[in-house]
């Protein structure tokens, strides 16, 4: 499959500014992603809750793609937002997208992330490539999280997220800005190759870490947090965490440690957007995947 369409996104979560601020890069200068082979478009995910500063309106856009089937009647800002962006992109829609580059930033120590929600050999093959070319890049994949139809992303037959931080939530990071557009950049040069040619795996191993589960914070009956993450672990992202290590201190001191049967490596450690979601930490399994 040629791949005819490709949507640049940023701001699906309006705080992050990022994707926000590359976008308009892009569109004051066209011929920094125009490719000969396909056509490549830029979208603001959710304008509102950019122009209001904050992470949506009324729920999080970046969840509301499940609701699309359903036959409820919400009236979220984000639910229309997401049955306007399905009729325009989706793969019924007015201008089918083949692939979605989801742009977003973190809170937590994540570096430069690449987010898959499938295996598909494509996506893969996709992942290896900017891997093998931005060797700082983490490979995640939401496989098993249930997000695969929720997601903005969601709408597309392949897609891929990038995440950057450490990053707070309505601020901008030149560095972390510039090595999001060369992942981008090397994505769209990639593409292109693949649609002039046959493309080769240059490295049949991939590492990913794949999702294994959440922890939320310790909380009381009433719902309270008792307790922080622990200096050992905050900011140690896609570090393992062992059976026995600490993993949160409470307020009065006591260690509260990590009692799951294997080692994990957490990641989005202490993200702020994910405490409203009852999430501390994702857990993820470091694995070595095989490309084909």
């Amino acid at each position: 499959m040629k791949i005819k369409r490709v949507l640049l996104v940023g701001g699906t979560h309006g705080n992050e500014l990022t994707g926000v601020y590359l976008l308009k890069k892009f569109e004051q200068h066209p011929e920094l992603v125009r490719r000969p082979s396909f056509e490549t478009l830029t979208l603001v995910g959710n304008p509102q809750a950019v122009a209001a500063g904050v992470r949506y309106v009324d729920q999080d856009l970046n969840r509301s793609f499940d609701l699309l089937s359903s036959e409820g009647s919400s009236k979220s800002h984000e639910h229309q937002r997401a049955i306007e962006l399905q009729a325009q992109y989706g793969q019924d829609g007015q201008l089918p997208i083949d692939l979605i580059i989801d742009q977003h930033s973190t809170t937590s120590n994540a570096g430069i992330m690449l987010i898959l929600d499938n295996f598909d050999p494509f996506t893969l093959r996709l992942a290896a490539h900017l891997a093998a070319r931005h060797p700082v890049l983490k490979v995640y994949s939401y496989g098993g999280s249930e997000r695969n139809l929720d997601s903005l992303r969601s709408i597309a037959k392949y897609r891929i997220g990038i995440e950057i931080g450490p990053i707070a939530h309505g601020t901008l990071d030149a560095k972390l800005f510039q090595e999001n557009e060369a992942v981008i950049q090397t994505t769209l040069d990639y593409l292109e190759t693949c649609n002039n040619t046959d493309v080769t795996v240059e490295d049949s191993s991939l590492t990913i870490y794949q999702y294994a589960g959440v922890i939320d914070y310790p909380r009381d009956e009433s719902g309270e947090i008792q307790a922080a993450i622990h200096h050992q672990v905050q900011s140690r992202d896609y570090e393992m965490l062992n059976p026995g290590d600490p993993l949160f201190i409470t307020f009065d001191g006591a260690i509260i440690v990590y009692q799951g049967a294997a080692p994990v490596h957490p990641l989005f450690i202490g993200e702020a957007a994910y405490l409203e979601k009852g999430i501390a930490m994702v857990l993820t399994e470091k694995k070595q995947i095989q490309i084909s």
